[in-house]
Order: structure tokens, then C-alpha cells, then sequence
């Protein structure tokens, strides 16, 4: 086929393990092993052992030296055929999303028939090291030629050199963490606690009655004694938030634990496949990815906007589609923060906002009970390569059992980014 024909992306199929929050369930194992279990359950679900794919594609945004090549380390752990390639993708909380679209324009350009986007990220396994001082002294006593030399320069460490270095969850260009910069956010578009407060309490009702109503039952393979996600609190209330305290800004903050994600272990995957391929393999056809659309923002000087970049993102997106924002049946936008969602809603129905923050148009409301339906992040917690599988996959979803219609996913991430997706059945 011609490489100037583009042809149709399918979605066939999703899975993921359940997210727990940091130092939990997930405590004692790893990148690997949580990405494995992710795409063995995807394999086991769809009959893909023994198969040869295209390509499968992910990544995670934390990771140790030896996960250099992690995702094809995680496939020659699976039943696929070994001689599937992999590749490393990382872009912050964007990586799942990402990797999808990677995958989808590969398979449009005919590239390849069919592969597998996802991501995994763990923080209980989070990679220390150590202090500079300390890693130049182990070099030179390396250097020296006798035992004395290197008594001699071990004897230069101090204790506090010793102190490993933890990565820190902040902003190189700011210092600011992402909760300190949304918590400038909230203050700039003037997002009150209350609309926070409530916005995440709908987000856990969402997805305690998906739960209940078994929508989760195909999408999540139990690991590691997990069954689903263990941030979700169905018994949250409006009071019980609001008695929680500020978590950045502690005198003048509106952000807490509660409207806010936390750092949480987890992996998700989808597969991706042409018509052709689909069919062939007997596979249903769950929905279409037909536009995605990737922006940044500048938010060292303008510190409110860390993760704004999806307003671009969605308004360029709906340009080329020739669609308007109210023309979808499901939104899924990523709770990473209540505030975040909450001034990403304001700024497209304010003509004001729109303006000043460079938008060629106001794109306006939506209607609110389409948007995350099921819960979103705020309840099922937030591993950041992993967020996009989950996402793109409750879309699907969504869709398929509707039998027709249109979604739109939006997904911000640390370094001002943003992906956004149109997702059609």
C-alpha cells in the first residue's frame, strides 16, 4: 500500500492492574513487574500469546538505570512472540497518551498492523542516589593506584554525604511542585475550595458506582493481592473534605490531599490495530482514534499555567476536525489536580480568560454530566505513564457500549504539556 494513505486506527482492546497509592500494595515490586502483569492480562484477554505484533510502546516517567529498556524487557517477559519490538517513550504525565498516538500513526501510515501503547510508573520504587560529593570520591578512590590513596581519599567524606538523593517531584525551571503551581492556579482563575471539594467528591461517586455496577470487571487484571483501585473512597463525603487541611500552601491554600492526586504505583495498556487486522483475528472493534493533537505553554513567567497546555491542545484539535467542544457524547479530562480541571473549564467558557491567555476563540460550556462519568483520576489516583491507558480505554469503553458517538480526552502533564484525542465509534 502507498505510504500516503491513512487508514483508520482501531482500538480492539484494554487492560491495566489496579492503582494503589505510594508504599501500599505495590511496595515491593517494580516497573517491570507491574508492566508485565498489565500486558499478560491484555494477552490473556484477547488471545495474543505466541502472536507477533507491530510494535508495543511505552514508558515510564520514574525509573531505574536497568529499566534503560523497559518496555521491550517487559515484552520478552510475556507470551507475545519475542520477536515483537518495544521501545522507551517518556513525556511526563503525557507518556500513555503518547505512546498511543505513536502506535495509531504507525498503523495509519501502514507502518505496522498492529501494537500495544501503555505506560507504568512506580513510586515506591523510586531510584536513589547519591550526593555528588560522594559520587566524585568513589570515582577517585577508584583512581588510586594503592590501597593507602584510597584510605586516603575515603577519609575526605562527611556524614552528610552520605544522605542518599531522592528525585524530587517539582519543576526544574520553577523549584515549584505541580500542587504549588496549580495552588497558584487556583488563586489566578479564582477556583474556590468548595467547587474543588465537590468536583472531587463527584469523581469518587463516579467511580464507586462504575465499580458497583461491574463497568471495571473486564478493564483491571487483579496483582500483587489488589483487586481495584485503593484511592477510591465511596464512602467520601462533602464534610469529610472539607475538613482536610491544605497540603501546599499551608496558611492560604485551597489544595488538599483530597481534591488533589497522590503519588501512586500502577500500569495500564491498550491495544491498537488496523480494521484488517482486527478482523482477522476475530477481535471487536471497540471505537476509532481519528485526531490527536499535542501543545505546550510557557509557565516560568506565568506560573498559573503549568498544566493549561490541553486549552491549545483541545482548540487546535477541534479546528482540524471542524468540530465544536460541544459536539461530544463523553469528555474524559485528567483529574491531576480538582483546580486544574475546574480552570481548564473557565477559561473555555470565559471570553476574558480565553483571550488573555491566547486563544483565537471562546469555545464555551459543556455539560458536565458527560464529563468523567465514571470517575477519573482524583479517585482511581494518578500513575503518571499509566493515566493515559486507563483514560483511553474507560473512552473506548464508553463508547462501545453506547454503540455510536464521540469522545474527547485530554491529558496535561509537568513541563507545560498537554495531548489531546478524538475518540469516535
Amino acid at each position: 500500500m502507498k505510504q500516503d494513505t491513512i487508514r483508520k486506527v482501531a482500538i480492539v482492546g484494554y487492560n491495566r492492574i489496579p492503582f494503589a497509592r505510594a508504599n501500599t500494595a505495590y511496595a515491593n515490586v517494580g516497573n517491570q513487574e507491574m508492566m508485565t502483569a498489565a500486558l499478560n492480562g491484555l494477552i490473556d484477554k484477547y488471545n495474543l500469546k505466541g502472536k507477533l505484533l507491530g510494535e508495543v510502546a511505552g514508558g515510564a516517567v520514574i525509573k531505574h538505570t536497568y529499566d534503560n529498556n523497559l518496555i521491550r524487557e517487559c515484552v520478552m517477559k510475556t507470551s507475545l512472540d519475542p520477536a515483537t519490538p518495544a521501545c522507551d517513550l517518556q513525556q511526563a504525565c503525557d507518556t500513555g497518551i503518547e505512546s498511543a498516538v505513536y502506535i495509531a500513526n504507525k498503523i495509519a501510515l501502514g507502518q505496522i498492523e498492529s501494537g500495544i501503547a501503555g505506560g507504568v510508573d512506580s513510586i515506591s520504587d523510586m531510584p536513589i542516589a547519591v550526593s555528588e560529593k560522594l559520587r566524585k570520591i568513589l570515582l577517585e578512590a577508584r583512581q588510586a593506584k594503592s590501597l593507602g590513596g584510597k584510605i586516603k581519599t575515603f577519609l575526605k567524606l562527611r556524614p552528610k554525604d552520605l544522605s542518599p538523593l531522592v528525585p524530587k517531584n517539582e519543576e526544574s525551571q520553577t523549584g515549584l511542585s505541580m500542587g504549588g503551581h496549580t495552588e497558584i492556579t487556583a488563586k489566578h482563575y479564582k477556583i474556590s475550595r468548595e467547587d474543588q471539594d465537590e468536583f472531587a467528591l463527584k469523581s469518587h461517586l463516579n467511580m464507586a458506582k462504575a465499580y458497583d455496577e461491574g463497568f471495571f470487571d473486564d478493564m483491571i487484571t487483579p496483582f500483587n493481592g489488589l483487586e481495584k483501585d485503593n484511592n477510591l473512597r465511596k464512602d467520601s463525603t462533602i464534610e469529610k473534605l472539607a475538613k482536610l487541611k491544605p497540603a501546599f500552601d499551608k496558611v492560604n491554600g485551597t489544595l488538599t490531599a483530597g481534591n488533589s492526586t497522590p503519588l501512586t504505583d500502577g500500569a495500564s495498556c491498550i491495544l491498537l490495530a488496523s480494521e484488517e487486522w482486527a478482523k482477522e483475528q476475530g477481535l471487536p472493534i471497540l471505537a476509532y482514534i481519528t485526531f490527536a493533537e499535542i501543545a505546550a505553554i510557557e509557565y516560568v513567567k506565568n506560573q498559573q499555567n503549568l498544566l493549561l497546555a490541553p486549552v491549545f491542545a483541545v482548540s487546535r484539535m477541534l479546528e482540524k476536525a471542524g468540530l465544536a467542544l460541544q459536539d461530544f457524547d463523553y469528555y474524559e479530562i485528567h483529574e491531576a489536580f480538582a483546580a486544574q480541571v475546574l480552570a481548564t473549564l473557565k477559561i473555555w467558557e470565559s471570553p476574558e480568560l480565553s483571550e488573555s491567555i491566547g486563544l483565537k476563540k471562546t469555545l464555551g460550556t459543556i455539560d458536565r454530566e458527560k464529563l468523567n462519568v465514571k470517575g477519573s483520576s482524583l479517585a482511581a489516583a494518578h500513575p503518571f505513564a499509566a493515566t493515559g491507558g486507563r483514560i483511553i480505554g474507560v473512552m473506548a469503553k464508553l463508547l462501545n457500549e453506547k454503540g455510536s458517538g464521540r469522545g474527547l480526552v485530554s491529558i496535561c502533564a509537568a513541563g507545560g504539556q498537554g495531548v489531546t484525542m478524538i475518540i469516535e465509534k
